[in-house]
């Protein structure tokens, strides 16, 4: 079964790339959001992952979002951002950060931690991404 990915961003060209690159990597995009009520409304618990930037449509919602579709979906939650700053030491619920720009190698080092990690496996995060504690 693959893995289903929310893409969280606001900038189109970079949204429809990434969820080409989620689709090359063998998993489901199930859509992209460009703010938080889009965020929300593609939201359930159907969703493995979300990409989230920080700076969306409606502003530097991305945290909030981040926060709400962990908590309240059981979501895994890895911002995607050219702002890692913006997040201080971390979104609680959250896994962590990755700075763009991101490309396919990255990406796919990210999402197989991640899948290890909601796995309850003991992984390595790759170099690039800041993990959260908390």
């Amino acid at each position: 079964m693959p893995t289903t990915i929310l893409i969280v961003e606001d900038e189109f060209l970079i949204a429809v790339e990434m969820e080409e690159v989620v689709r090359d990597l063998g998993h489901q995009s199930i859509g992209i959001a460009d703010d938080m009520q889009s965020a929300m409304s593609k939201a359930s618990d159907e969703v493995d992952v979300a990409l989230v930037d920080v700076n969306l449509a409606d502003g530097a919602t991305g945290p909030l979002i981040g926060e709400k579709l962990a908590g309240d979906f059981g979501i895994e939650v890895i911002f995607v951002t050219a702002n890692p700053h913006q997040l201080g030491k971390g979104v609680h619920g959250t896994l962590g950060a990755v700075e763009k720009p991101v490309d396919l190698a990255i990406l796919r080092e990210v999402l197989d931690y991640v899948m290890a990690v909601r796995k309850g496996e003991n992984a390595e995060p790759p170099r690039r991404l800041r993990v959260f504690e908390n």
